[in-house]
């Protein structure tokens, strides 16, 4: 998963074959790439299990379009402004371009619109969703997420644990822009005499924007399309029966509908690749194999943490039981849906899953 948990398909599937690596390394700290005309790769540290993100600055006019922009940290500001002095040639922000809400992607976007009187684009669900996440800093913990980790099967240590860390969003997020422009679904941007149009996926996020350069087939695919780990799918306490797996699989189709095989795809993490329809295949085999696996298991009643060895491929420690957790309840809400399995609260209120009695009576019991 792009936030650090590995599923178990991953550490066993060939993701790799079948893609091509056309830059031979990474840009270090302070430098940048040239992936394609006009468009630069950079990286910041992420202080996690994966440890990087790649942003992408784009020529405009005078000026350079920057698409994502990392945590908000004392390090990252110091890297920007090494980034901005020397290799962006001291040249302004136009414009910031974030493909969606996480803290990776806009945490610096406040500083650089701040900084340069950049606008902030970002579709409409990820800005709200941001500035939503970004007002829980220093709030209590609600009871409704506590609810929720509750019937996912968390001690009350874990609990408290979750009502301590409460709010973590804001505090690596700089002052978000009261206004932004809005991205869509087709919207067509001109950077430096290029249209770049605007495509939407799901699943990860709400509305997460990617870039299509297509006259050279070059993709920003920020999160939605990553070469060697699967996106986090998860269901949080905002919104506990909602399917983003569902919009995730539908949107991996629709990908693959739309863009050709031979894409340069620049995605946030990891490096740029080309085989875009290989690596869509592989992830939906690769969210099928667990879904069927997970279900076979279902046998036996489980709570949504005893899923965690069906689903991954190590242990899930503190400070990944949250993501795990919503990746969890993900696949067994959209089993649920689909009539595969069914849940049953408990005295205590914790959800049990199963198979439903239709697939077991198919198995022949």
């Amino acid at each position: 998963m792009a936030d650090g948990v590995v599923r178990e398909d991953e550490e066993k599937e060939e993701t790799a074959r079948g893609l091509t690596w056309p830059f031979a390394r990474v840009p270090e700290a302070g430098e940048a790439i040239c992936v394609a005309p006009g468009v630069w790769w950079m990286r910041l540290p992420l202080p996690m299990a994966l440890n990087h993100i790649n942003l992408y600055a784009v020529e405009d006019g005078d000026g350079w379009a920057i698409v994502d922009t990392g945590l908000f940290t004392p390090q990252s500001v110091e890297l920007w402004e090494d980034l901005l002095a020397g290799v962006l040639k001291g040249r302004p922000v136009t414009r910031v371009i974030c493909t969606h809400m996480h803290p990776d992607h806009i945490g610096m976007a406040g500083w650089l619109c701040e900084r340069f009187q950049a606008p902030l684009l970002m579709s409409r669900l990820e800005y709200v969703t941001a500035r939503m996440l970004v007002a829980d800093t220093g709030r209590p913990a609600p009871e409704s997420g506590r609810a929720f980790y509750q019937r996912a099967g968390w001690t009350p240590e874990q609990l408290d644990g979750w009502a301590r860390d409460y709010g973590q969003f804001g505090r690596v997020v700089s002052a978000m822009p009261d206004a932004y422009h809005r991205l869509t679904e087709g919207d067509v941007l001109s950077i430096g005499g290029d249209d770049w149009e605007i495509v939407v996926g799901q699943g990860h996020s709400p509305e997460h924007v990617c870039l299509w350069r297509r006259p050279d087939d070059v993709f920003l695919g920020g999160d939605q399309i990553l070469p060697k780990i699967s996106s986090n799918v998860s269901v949080w306490p905002t919104e506990p029966l909602a399917d983003p797996l569902g919009d995730w699989l539908a949107s991996l189709d629709r990908l693959a509908d739309l863009l050709p095989e031979d894409l340069l795809v620049l995605p946030s993490h990891g490096e740029p690749f080309r085989g875009v329809q290989t690596r869509l295949a592989a992830l939906k085999r690769g969210h099928g194999q667990a879904l069927a696996r997970l279900e076979r298991r279902l046998e036996t009643p489980m709570r949504a943490v005893d899923t965690f060895a069906s689903l991954f491929a190590r242990p899930v420690g503190d400070g990944l039981r949250g993501m795990a957790t919503g990746e969890a309840v993900a696949h067994l809400n959209y089993l649920e849906r689909r009539g595969r399995v069914v849940r049953e609260a408990d005295a205590d209120g914790v959800d049990w899953w199963r198979q439903a009695e239709t697939l077991q009576n198919s198995n022949g019991e």
